[in-house]
């Protein structure tokens, strides 16, 4: 069996667009698999050494963040899962997932062995979920054009929102620090804002909808008091919203082309995240090409609204389309005490640390010595249905 050695990127041998740019290395890579895989999500707790990886075989598996060892996996689900989170109430050594099995599933790590399980009426596909309510255990999921909520503490269902969107909800999240308010996004093109307090119903606690007139992928929070909301489409747009207002302060139809003038590398074919730093109240979209190099941009969001030279290039683990990114516990665009400035995953099947100013002497491979055996499967091409 083959597999990938590490791989450092020379910065004097590639043209920076900016002095100012970072220019990362690979400290390791591990390739989780044969090549049949993707990965789709990696999620990660503080309080636990490991990192969690969503794969196109519906399973979930598990890698140290030390020593690139792989230790365990969670089997269960039989459509694919769209979103991992280390995000149960009081509950570290659990990890959640949400299926087109109509399902969200927890799972203990230190066993890896399901705990529970909510299911949607009619196995409904759900494409997310978001942990929230005044006493934190209110669970939303995002299903067929309707909404999910249960009691995390009992799994009683407690309601579903089905006439404020028309088509899959791609994301729910709460508010941060306002636990009694959802934004949910969709496929038609919607955001609604929901008091998800007291009996929740359609009629009565929909109290704000943003309509970005196209297909959403993601939205995320940010501002120093998450009064801003970034929202991303699968057309690979980029708007800025006040969602308090409903108000739209910034609109970036050409994200890509902006973002592909500030670099002198490949043209940028697609975005896979934003990142946001409380630290330095700073955002940043992270842009990638088809070969895998990534570009963190910075944007202003003021009213005239650019998009910035890349300031970190991460290029030279990937051979593919990466589809996750997660930052080092540091939030602001900087490099943790252990040097790890994030993980990335992909359409390669390919897990990269990636290092800034790497220390010398340190460029061992990292290769995980128990790969799973091959899934005996038919390959998926795309992370369904988008």
């Amino acid at each position: 069996m083959e597999v990938d050695t590490a791989m450092e990127l020379d910065a004097e041998a590639a043209a920076a667009p900016s002095p100012s740019s970072k220019r990362l290395s690979v400290r390791n890579t591990i390739q989780t698999n044969f090549g049949d895989d993707y990965i789709f999500q990696i999620a990660a707790n503080q309080e636990i050494s490991n990192l969690a990886l969503s794969l196109s075989s519906n399973t979930i598996k598990f890698y140290s963040s030390v020593t690139g060892q792989y230790v365990g996996e969670c089997r269960g689900h039989n459509g694919t899962i769209h979103e991992i989170s280390f995000s149960v109430p009081s509950s570290p050594q659990t990890i959640c997932s949400c299926s087109s099995d109509g399902t969200v599933r927890a799972w203990d790590v230190r066993t890896f062995k399901q705990v529970s399980s909510l299911s949607t009426s009619s196995s409904q596909e759900l494409f997310s979920f978001c942990f929230g309510g005044s006493s934190g255990n209110l669970l939303a999921g995002g299903s067929n054009a309707q909404i999910y909520f249960w009691d995390w503490r009992n799994g009683n269902h407690m309601a579903c929102l089905e006439e404020s969107h028309m088509d899959d909800v791609t994301q729910v999240r709460f508010v941060p620090h306002l636990q009694n308010q959802l934004i949910s996004s969709s496929v038609d093109g919607l955001m609604c804002l929901f008091d998800a307090s007291g009996s929740i119903n359609d009629d009565d606690h929909l109290d704000q909808v943003m309509n970005v007139e196209t297909s959403i992928a993601k939205i995320g929070f940010f501002g120093t008091m998450n009064q801003k909301l970034w929202c991303m489409t699968h057309l690979e747009t980029l708007s800025i919203w006040d969602w308090r207002n409903a108000r739209r302060e910034v609109s970036f139809e050409d994200a890509r082309s902006l973002a592909s003038n500030k670099w002198n590398l490949d043209d940028i074919d697609y975005f896979v995240d934003c990142h946001y730093s409380e630290i330095d109240d700073r955002l940043w979209v992270i842009g990638g090409t088809g070969s895998g190099t990534l570009g963190y941009f910075p944007i202003n969001n003021d009213h005239v609204g650019t998009i910035g030279v890349a300031e970190a290039i991460l290029e030279g683990g990937h051979a593919g389309v990466v589809r996750t990114v997660l930052p080092a516990s540091g939030t602001q665009l900087s490099i943790s005490k252990n040097n790890i400035f994030c993980w990335t995953g992909g359409e390669d099947g390919r897990l990269c640390c990636w290092l800034s100013d790497e220390p010398s002497g340190s460029n061992s491979s990292w290769i995980s010595k128990s790969l799973v055996m091959r899934s005996h499967k038919d390959r998926r091409m795309r992370h369904h249905p988008y």
